[in-house]
């Protein structure tokens, strides 16, 4: 879908969510149209004020040729501003087309044959019509188009304005020409960049928007991602409790339910706070939860007592990592052991599992979104399989020394 100024060639794309960003956007530009539409019409009225001194040679006239010269005069002027109208529509309905409409040659040329009929009634005085040729012209051709078309007017008018006897007060029509020519193609650029201007923070807006929606996916993600495998891994826990049917089976399984009500109600909590644009997370909070949540997997955990060394600038990727690695041993590894290991410039989770896949796709869509924020912060994510099997999953620090 393309949004494009009434005047200027330029157009630019916006590429917006489908069905109401298109209609959105659609609707945009036939406003901006409208709008200057109707100040063009504004414009072009007001200028008519300068052909009232050919009015009054025509009136001048008196009897028939008088009438006549009224009744073109009138006519072009209808044609004139009819003509603007007209294509200050096909604009706004083409939506930035370049190709010239059938009707645009043929509306011109009118003005044209009407203009050299008021010349003819109404000499020399009549000339000033080639004024409103022009300008029309600029609104109706291409740029270069409208250019050259003003400048042969302005030309052709002065050539006739000095080699017909007696219409020496015409002369300096064609400076005229020149003059109102330019300063219309001036108005209409300056109109145009301004709507351009006005699309480009259209479209600024709504990439801000996919970007917002990308981050909020993003962390829900992460968030219910790790927060849903542990109630899972609980749940089946509680199934096989109470299949037990002791005593002690029948316990655990309580135990577990109120668990799995608990991270419910953390998860929530967490979706509540990414929603309004929180993120809070810790880092010994997130190792407190990977405890939790290998062992309800019932894999062995090898987990830092402390975090006390992590600078604090990195304290929430370092979280992040945690959380995502962890989720990713919990679902994806079949591993029996997790070691996650802190540093001052790194973190690291490793298992003993089935080791590095092909693709880091292959093991969800939480690495991507933990790389890019890795990345976004200047850090490193590594993904490699350990020295006796298994997956190593590393970020490390801005400045830290990276081991293949």
């Amino acid at each position: 879908m393309r949004l494009s100024t009434p005047w200027s060639r330029s157009e630019v794309d916006l590429d917006v969510d489908l069905g109401s960003g298109a209609e959105r956007a659609r609707d945009q530009g036939v406003r901006f149209g409208g709008r200057f539409r109707g100040w063009a019409l504004i414009g072009a009225v007001v200028w008519t004020v300068f052909l009232v001194p050919v009015a009054q040679d025509a009136i001048a006239f008196g009897g028939v040729r008088g009438a006549l010269s009224l009744v073109a005069l009138a006519v072009f002027v209808g044609a004139y501003l009819g003509t603007l109208v007209w294509r200050q529509g096909r604009r706004v309905a083409a939506r930035g087309s370049t190709t010239t409409h059938p009707g645009t040659v043929p509306a011109y040329a009118t003005l044209c044959v009407l203009a050299v009929l008021v010349t003819a009634l109404v000499h020399p005085g009549g000339i000033a019509c080639v004024v409103y040729v022009a300008v029309a012209g600029i609104f109706l051709f291409p740029q270069w188009v409208a250019l050259g078309q003003a400048g042969v007017l302005a030309v052709a008018s002065e050539a006739v304005a000095r080699l017909v006897p007696g219409w020496s007060d015409a002369q300096g029509i064609g400076l005229s020409v020149f003059l109102a020519s330019f300063a219309v193609w001036g108005i209409a650029q300056a109109i145009g960049r301004s709507m351009d201007l006005v699309a480009a923070q259209e479209e600024n807006s709504h990439l801000m928007v996919g970007q917002e929606r990308t981050r909020m996916a993003r962390d829900l993600h992460d968030i219910l991602g790790h927060s849903l495998t542990v109630i899972t891994v609980k749940a089946e826990l509680a199934g096989r409790m109470l299949d037990v049917g002791d005593a002690a089976g029948i316990a655990r399984a309580r135990a577990e339910l109120a668990d799995l009500e608990r991270l419910s109600r953390d998860a929530l909590a967490d979706v509540r706070r990414t929603v309004e644009g929180y993120r809070d997370l810790t880092l010994p909070g997130e190792i407190a939860r990977a405890r939790v949540a290998l062992e309800a997997a019932e894999i062995d955990a090898t987990l830092p007592g402390t975090a006390e060394e992590v600078p604090t600038q990195w304290r929430e990727l370092f979280a992040w990592t945690v959380r995502e690695g962890v989720t990713n041993v919990v679902r994806h590894s079949g591993a029996r052991h997790c070691t996650v290991s802190i540093a001052v410039d790194h973190v690291t989770v490793a298992d003993d599992g089935r080791g590095c896949p092909g693709q880091a796709s292959e093991v969800g869509n939480g690495l991507v979104g933990l790389r890019e924020r890795a990345a976004a912060e200047g850090a490193r994510l590594v993904t490699q399989s350990g020295a006796e099997g298994g997956f190593l999953l590393t970020v490390h620090a801005p400045g830290s020394v990276v081991v293949a």
